[in-house]
C-alpha cells in the first residue's frame, strides 16, 4: 500500500470527503459519531498521521499558542512551561516553545520567528533590560501577546509575583529569627531584579537596620556562577556584612550556597552554624539543595493558569480583562534559615 502524504490523498483512498475530513480535524465531536467511526477506522487501516501544525495554521481561528522563555534548561521556566502547556492541552490548544537562551539577538529572532507563524496569540518572559522594545511593538500589533514573570515597557497584559511583598515576608522572617540579613543582588537583567532589590532596601527601612547590598556588577544570567564567585570574593576579604545572606533567586543561593562549603563554613538554622542563607522562588530543586534551601515560592501553576487565562479572554474578546496580576507567594522555611 503507497503511503499517504496528504489529507487530499487520504479523501481518496477513504471516500470521504475533503471538508468532512477538515470538519473532523477541527472538532471530532462536529461530524456524526458513525462518520467519526468511519474516519478513525480509515486512519488505522491507511496509516494515516494528518499535520496537526498544518490543520491549525489553515483555521481561521488557529489552535497554535506561542510560548518565549529566556532559558529552556532552567527548571524554574521548565516547570512554567509544564503549565502552560498543560493548559493548552486541555483547551485543544497546541503549544510552540521556544528560548532566548539569555541572548538578546536570540530573543528577536525568536520574535521573529513567532511573527511568521498564524498563532493564536503568544505568552512571553521578555529578557528584560536587553529587548529589542521595536520588535515586540511589531509582534504585539500581530497577535494578543501576555508577559509572563517579567515585562518591558509595553501596554501589554502581565503576570508575575508581587516582589515587594514577598521580599518584605522573607525580611521579617529572618529578622525575627536572626541577625538582619545582607543582600545578594542578582544582575538588573529584567524588572524583577530592580523590584527586589528596591523592595529590599524598603524592608530593612521598615525593620530598621542598614540594608547591606551586595551587588551584582553584569547583565549575565549565570546565576550560580555569580553567587559563587561574589560570595568566595567577600569571604575571602573583608567577610559579608551579615551571618544572614538573602539572595534575590534561588539560582544565585545555590553558588553561595557551594562558596560557603568550600570556604568550610557551616550553613544552617543552628546555634553553631556560621551563616543563614536564604533565597527566592521556591526553584524546583531548591529542597534538593545541601542543606536544603529556605525560600519564597512562588505560585507556578497560578501564575501559568492566569497568563493562559488572560490570553484566551483576549481571544474570545472578553471586557475587563486584568491588565496586571500580581500573584501571593508563601514562605518556605527549610534548614539554611
Amino acid at each position: 500500500m503507497a503511503k499517504i502524504r496528504s489529507m487530499e490523498e487520504f479523501a481518496a483512498a477513504s471516500g470521504i470527503s475533503r471538508p468532512t475530513l477538515s470538519k473532523y480535524f477541527s472538532d471530532p465531536s462536529s461530524v456524526r459519531k458513525s462518520t467519526r467511526q468511519r474516519i478513525e477506522t480509515a486512519l488505522v487501516e491507511h496509516e494515516y498521521r494528518p499535520n496537526i501544525f498544518a490543520i491549525s495554521q489553515n483555521r481561521k481561528r488557529p489552535m497554535n499558542v506561542g510560548i518565549l522563555i529566556p532559558h529552556l534548561t532552567d527548571p524554574y521556566f521548565a516547570e512554567l512551561v509544564r503549565h502552560i502547556e498543560a493548559r493548552c492541552a486541555s483547551m485543544g490548544f497546541w503549544a510552540i516553545i521556544l528560548s532566548s537562551h539569555g541572548d538578546p539577538d536570540l530573543e528577536e529572532r525568536a520574535l521573529r520567528t513567532l511573527l511568521s507563524l498564524k498563532l493564536a496569540g503568544a505568552i512571553v518572559a521578555p529578557l528584560g533590560t536587553r529587548s529589542n522594545c521595536d520588535t515586540f511593538k511589531a509582534l504585539c500589533k500581530e497577535l494578543p501577546i501576555v508577559f509572563l514573570d517579567s515585562r518591558i515597557d509595553l501596554e501589554v497584559p502581565f503576570v508575575g509575583t508581587d516582589n515587594r511583598a514577598s521580599i518584605e515576608l522573607l525580611v521579617e522572617y529572618l529578622v525575627r529569627t536572626g541577625e538582619p540579613p545582607c543582600f545578594l543582588d542578582m544582575p538588573h537583567v529584567n524588572q524583577n531584579a530592580l523590584e527586589r532589590r528596591q523592595a529590599f532596601e524598603e524592608a530593612a527601612r521598615k525593620a530598621k537596620f542598614e540594608p547591606h547590598v551586595i551587588p551584582a556588577r553584569t547583565l549575565d544570567w549565570n546565576f550560580e556562577q555569580i553567587g559563587f564567585d561574589v560570595v568566595t570574593a567577600y569571604l575571602r576579604g573583608s567577610g559579608l556584612p551579615s551571618r544572614t545572606l538573602l539572595c534575590a533567586n534561588d539560582r544565585l543561593a545555590f553558588g553561595a550556597l557551594a562558596a560557603a562549603y568550600k570556604s568550610g563554613l557551616k550553613v544552617g538554622r543552628e546555634d553553631n552554624a556560621d551563616l543563614r542563607i536564604a533565597g527566592h522562588d521556591d526553584h524546583p530543586l531548591s529542597r534538593f539543595a545541601c542543606p536544603s534551601l529556605t525560600t519564597i515560592a512562588q505560585d507556578y501553576e497560578g501564575l501559568a493558569s492566569s497568563a493562559f487565562d488572560i490570553l484566551v479572554g483576549r481571544l474570545d474578546g472578553e471586557e475587563n480583562m486584568p491588565t496586571s496580576e500580581l500573584l501571593s507567594s508563601r514562605l518556605v522555611m527549610r534548614d539554611s534559615a
